[in-house]
């Protein structure tokens, strides 16, 4: 029985890893990372789900579509990084065939292995190991082999020489992660604040619906009291009618506030990504206290944490090393290189078989000088022009941060101030439409006048309301200018 040729074993080896690594690669599945709160679990199995605000900012990071989706991208955009920090680890290839051929002559069977491996270093040297081994087997010829190595370098002493350039593909895409982290946190930031507003206008249409059915409870009660004074005669009955119109005006407003209460309550399921059939009720109270932020701090927070501002800031980095890069690509292309190659050859023979080795070496320098190639000069104004523009858009993003975070500081305030006015006339209107009921009672005032007073009062709760959410708004806008919206709510990324 003969034996399997080496060469042959080689190529089998080979192919069985390359099978095994597709099988593995196959398997592998996705896991991307989510964010996290500390200490939070909600239960989705009640009948109606009674929903703090961090439970809905705890369901959205759970669930949320947006967040899911950029997660699975960090995934690609990892594994983009991982593939540029290995641009200089060694690269190995391995080709190998076998061939049956037959001719005029003869019957041939050729086995063939090459394994190739290269490595670049950081100051451009490049290296190529390569080893050959090819084994023929004829009917008649019989047996010869053919085996040998060879190795190069090549060394750049003008383009793509030093550090600078041959590491720029790297620090790029180590520039890159950090844009992509930072687009990350943005995303998370922007969908929690959506989150936070949307549940705040779930509670803004719960507290509007019951001021509607406060209101027509009142206005039963106008009602009652107009038909007990035209039981007593001291009523016209047909001034009825205008207690009569304002109920129905309060029952229409009790529809349309039960319609936005359920589209509200439709618009924070679908960014919890949860069933739109699920009966949730915004449990958090309306309470606010007064929030003091300084300008000259929250500056300082935004510069050191404001995703956009940081991200502007990265690309006029990489702006100026693709100019660096430009520049260098204009250089004329001078190397040194060098090599050497040795061969062997395994032949019949009238002994049997004969053996002849060969070697060969080799040291020089190449030059390749482009003439009339326009585009490495296009390559190199593009590139200053982009480092110019980045720089202008640098200031322009330096302006607008400062104008945001101002406006959101002075908005805060102003919010609060507009909160405590509304809270005071709101006081004022309920004493005043008591006193005015009581003038009623006493026949001193008409129903016209209740009624004003009665709209007065509606308008100021819907004003405190209207008030008190958007000063809670303010406070989630604050957080998503500065880039605290994570570190308020105590969110860890996990990235």
């Amino acid at each position: 029985m003969t034996s399997r040729p080496p060469a042959t074993l080689f190529v089998l080896a080979g192919l069985l890893t390359v099978c095994l690594a597709m099988a593995v690669a196959r398997a592998e599945s996705l896991t991307p990372s989510q964010p996290t709160m500390p200490g939070r679990s909600v239960s989705l199995s009640e009948q109606t789900i009674e929903l703090t605000l961090e439970d809905a900012v705890f369901l959205g990071l759970r669930s949320n579509r947006a967040i899911r989706g950029a997660y699975l991208e960090r995934i690609a955009q990892k594994f983009d990084l991982r593939v540029e920090e290995d641009r200089f680890s060694p690269k190995l290839v391995l080709s190998g065939r076998h061939l049956s051929t037959r001719n005029q002559d003869d019957r041939y069977r050729q086995t063939e292995v090459i394994p190739q491996t290269t490595l670049q270093t950081e100051i451009g040297t490049r290296f190529s190991l390569a080893w050959s081994n090819q084994l023929t087997q004829a009917d008649r010829a019989g047996r010869t082999r053919n085996d040998g190595a060879t190795f190069t370098v090549i060394q750049p002493l003008l383009r793509g020489a030093g550090r600078d350039v041959a590491t720029a593909p790297v620090r790029q895409a180590r520039l890159s992660e950090q844009v992509n982290r930072l687009n990350l946190k943005a995303t998370v930031s922007d969908t929690i604040t959506q989150i936070i507003t949307t549940y705040r206008e779930l509670l803004r249409a719960q507290e509007q619906l019951k001021i509607a059915r406060g209101a027509l409870e009142r206005s039963y009660q106008l009602q009652e009291a107009n038909k007990a004074m035209i039981a007593a005669g001291r009523m016209a009955a047909f001034e009825i009618v205008q207690a009569e119109a304002d109920a129905a005006t309060q029952e229409l407003a009790v529809e349309e506030a039960a319609n936005q209460l359920d589209a509200s309550r439709l618009e924070l399921l679908r960014l919890l990504a949860l069933d739109l059939g699920t009966r949730v009720h915004a449990v958090d109270t309306l309470e606010a206290r007064r929030i003091d932020v300084n300008l000259a701090e929250a500056l300082v927070a935004a510069h050191e944490r404001q995703p956009a501002y940081l991200t502007q800031l990265i690309a006029t980095e990489q702006a100026a090393i693709n100019l660096i890069v430009a520049r260098n690509e204009r250089l004329w292309d001078v190397s040194l290189i060098g090599g050497a190659s040795q061969v062997r050859d395994r032949f019949p023979a009238a002994a049997g078989h004969d053996t002849n080795r060969t070697w060969e070496g080799y040291a020089g320098i190449q030059i390749d000088i482009p003439l009339g190639d326009l585009s490495r000069r296009q390559a190199e104004v593009r590139a200053k022009v982009d480092v110019e523009n980045q720089d202008i858009r640098l200031a322009e993003a330096l302006q607008s941060l400062e104008r945001d975070v101002g406006d959101a500081v002075r908005d805060l305030g102003t919010r609060w101030r507009q909160y405590e006015i509304a809270q005071r006339a709101l006081d004022l209107s309920r004493r005043k439409l008591d006193i005015e009921r009581e003038k009623l009672q006493a026949g001193r005032s008409s129903n016209f006048q209740v009624l004003s007073f009665e709209t007065d009062l509606r308008n100021a709760e819907n004003a405190r309301l209207n008030a008190l959410i958007a000063y809670f708004n303010a406070q989630a806008t604050l957080d998503r200018t500065l880039g605290t919206t994570l570190e308020s709510w105590d969110i860890e990324l996990n990235d």
